[in-house]
């Protein structure tokens, strides 16, 4: 009768030839970590900035609406202060629209900056673990051949 063959030990076999190094996988979480961190960092710092430009559109539009709630003389001064606060919203509209795109526009270059240096650090790592791991798989088959 054929013998069956083992194969849980021949994968035990193959699999003890060619040993895990894992300091690969633990330098890539670090990189990851890194990464996750500077970008949390780049969100943060765009809104805090936001909170600061929201905040002053905010005073500024209250204190706009006060010298329109004031007492007036005439009523036409009334239609006055309404045409004089609605032509200063739109002014400050834009100046803080422009603000917060100042702000995304930073935001854009920051991550853009820190995605390409990932990237360029990410390929100097795969490289050298495929080179380490190419060298122990080209010592694991000599060490296997010479056994034979």
């Amino acid at each position: 009768m054929n013998k069956n063959a083992d194969y849980t030990k021949m994968m035990k076999d193959m699999m003890g030839t060619m040993p895990m190094d894992m300091s690969a996988m633990q330098d890539m979480f670090k990189s990851q970590a890194a990464l996750a961190e500077k970008m949390s960092k780049v969100a943060l710092e765009a809104a805090e900035k936001s909170t600061e430009v929201s905040t002053k559109w905010t005073k500024s539009t209250l204190a706009k609406v006060g010298e329109v709630s004031t007492v007036k003389e005439d009523p036409a001064d009334y239609s006055k202060a309404m045409t004089d606060f609605a032509s200063g919203q739109a002014e400050m509209a834009a100046e803080h629209v422009a603000a917060f795109a100042e702000i995304a526009k930073k935001v854009q270059m920051d991550t853009v900056e820190l995605l390409m240096a990932a990237g360029k650090d990410m390929q100097e790592e795969t490289a050298a673990a495929v080179k380490k791991a190419t060298d122990t798989a080209t010592k694991a088959a000599k060490s296997t051949a010479s056994a034979k």
